[in-house]
């Protein structure tokens, strides 16, 4: 799966969780799950950096740098790391399971286009919601006054 929508996979999972545990927790399972899906990469490691990192900070200027959204955003995303960054490689094999087992990890029918669309989609929306989340986490009668928005689990995506 490419790395943004390990990103948006990661950070809607944290704003269902609502607990930076939670989302810490449900980060590398969910890269697991993408990478087992049958797609196609994007064979540009350049590419797949910058729109990953501008993925994250998005959301870290959207809804803070500690916020389950981004951290879940961050843990799914960060065992693509190993691709970019020296790390040990015990018997020259990556560390993260479906990096190490190529059986893990299937090339096939998700396009990479289609992959890049819907990552888009949710970051778009997790970005729309994110003043309604942070207003509603403070209770603050006032932004809800001003119609701040729903979150996903409050009313839908809009």
């Amino acid at each position: 799966m490419i790395v943004t929508l390990h990103v948006a996979t990661g950070a809607l999972a944290g704003a269902a969780a609502r607990s930076r545990l939670a989302a810490l927790l449900l980060g590398p399972p969910l890269h697991l799950l993408g990478d087992v899906l049958p797609h196609e990469d994007i064979a540009s490691r350049r590419f797949e950096t910058a729109s990953g990192v501008a993925a994250v900070l998005a959301l870290a200027a959207a809804y803070g740098p500690l916020d389950p959204v981004t951290l879940g955003a961050v843990s799914a995303s960060a065992p693509d790391l190993e691709h970019i960054l020296s790390l040990p490689r015990p018997g020259g094999r990556p560390l993260f399971p479906s990096h190490r087992w190529s059986r893990l990890h299937h090339g096939g029918k998700f396009p990479a286009w289609a992959q890049l669309l819907i990552a888009g989609a949710l970051l778009v929306t997790l970005c729309r919601n994110a003043r309604g989340a942070a207003c509603r986490r403070r209770d603050d009668r006032r932004c809800m006054a001003q119609g701040a928005g729903s979150h996903l689990g409050e009313g839908g995506w809009g």
